[in-house]
């Protein structure tokens, strides 16, 4: 049996240029990028030329990149710093239903503090309407928080439309686009952001290290107290050889991001067109369209997500009900749940999530498999005994 990986949104393989940049700097590129001597300025260089090229996907300057352990410390970090900057002025928030757990966990915590914190709706697509957007804002509002593109859905929100209202406002705003970096173009300048959150693992990137866009004034208090490391924003000897790693697959995702989304965009047309064809009683989660190519959400009504899934993994088959960092709770998708389906249609959910290794023999062997799996699922739900 063949393994099958269809869950590239919760992470990616290491490409294997990403490695063989990696691997000096593990072995004898070793030094501390802040020591003045030989060996700190060899590994200083790798950092370096890694803000370059983090930036170059970006369109951005060099100085506004700041390294960071992933996308979840750069979300706090954007939030928790720029609210600690403003302070202590009055100040508001406002987000979407549909955020990540990096977002909506910090501004929670943030609300315990006495920060006013607005989360609003989505339509039944998981899209922000501007108009939803100014309504919410106030002269209190120093913050908007949006992500690019949801990562069970796959949902793509309309950034620059949004920032303008924000900007014509005067506060800031924020993108999270861990999951939109190397499926869509993310260009600071068209975008709009003062903030961008980044994740090297979603782009066939190491594991534990992201990137905080900061545009050039923002005020940003640090989370964290110690050196002077990342202009003093992010104190703490940086992950050399993950940054090194992390500045390679950047690099690669600019220059495939065409060809990976034209790839993606057939195997998710293949696998959604499969499913309609053989399965009954199938629902797309999600828009048909303003979607990420390689995420496909379906609800199959009557099997829940969760049987489902330990059906195709006992099959060599490796999706998700929804995000990674939910994995294990019993709780339905606030994203689905957020587009107005009830619990039990938010516990029917799979995401598959495609990317440049899944082939097209792939998908025809899991939709070989996959109406047997429902059936069976069904079948032990309609049960007396289940």
């Amino acid at each position: 049996m063949t393994p099958v990986y269809l869950d590239y949104n919760a992470t990616t393989p290491l490409r294997p240029e990403v490695v063989d940049a990696m691997l000096p700097y593990l072995r004898e590129r070793f030094g501390n990028p802040a020591s003045t001597h030989w060996a700190g300025r060899r590994a200083k260089q790798g950092l370096e030329d890694a803000r370059d090229q983090v930036a170059a996907l970006l369109h951005s300057r060099p100085a506004e990149v700041l390294f960071t352990s992933g996308g979840t410390e750069s979300n706090n970090l954007a939030l928790r710093g720029v609210i600690a900057a403003v302070r202590p002025h009055p100040t508001h928030v406002v987000t979407t239903a549909i955020e990540h757990a990096s977002v909506l966990e910090p501004l929670r915590a943030l609300e315990l503090e006495g920060v006013s914190v607005t989360y609003l709706p989505v339509n039944g697509e998981g899209r922000l309407d501007t108009e939803v957007l100014r309504a919410a804002l106030t002269t209190d509002t120093a913050l908007v928080s949006i992500g690019m593109a949801n990562n069970e859905i796959g949902t793509i929100q309309p950034i620059s439309e949004l920032s303008r209202v924000v900007h014509e406002r005067g506060a800031l705003l924020h993108v999270d686009a861990v999951q939109a970096a190397g499926k869509l173009p993310v260009d600071i300048i068209h975008l709009g952001a003062d903030l961008l959150s980044l994740s090297a693992h979603k782009i066939y990137g190491p594991k534990g290290v992201g990137a905080l866009y900061v545009r050039k004034g923002t005020a940003l208090a640090p989370l964290l107290l110690g050196g002077a490391q990342e202009r003093e924003k992010r104190p703490g000897t940086e992950n050399v050889a993950a940054v090194v790693g992390f500045g390679v697959a950047a690099t690669f995702a600019a220059q495939d991001l065409e060809l990976a989304e034209a790839h993606c965009q057939q195997l998710t047309e293949q696998l959604w067109q499969g499913i309609q064809t053989t399965i009954a009683e199938v629902t797309l989660n999600g828009p048909r369209h303003h979607r990420l190519a390689n995420t496909l959400n379906v609800g199959f009504t009557g099997a829940t997500g969760e049987g489902l899934m330990m059906g195709l993994d006992l099959a060599g088959v490796a999706v998700s009900t929804g995000s990674a960092c939910a994995a294990g709770s019993l709780e339905p998708s606030h994203v689905l749940l957020a587009l107005g389906r009830d619990e039990a249609a938010a516990k029917n959910a799979l995401r598959f999530s495609v990317g440049q290794y899944t082939t097209k023999q792939e998908i025809e062997h899991v939709l070989a498999i996959l109406p047997g799996i429902v059936e069976q699922v069904r079948r032990a739900a309609r049960s007396p005994e289940s």
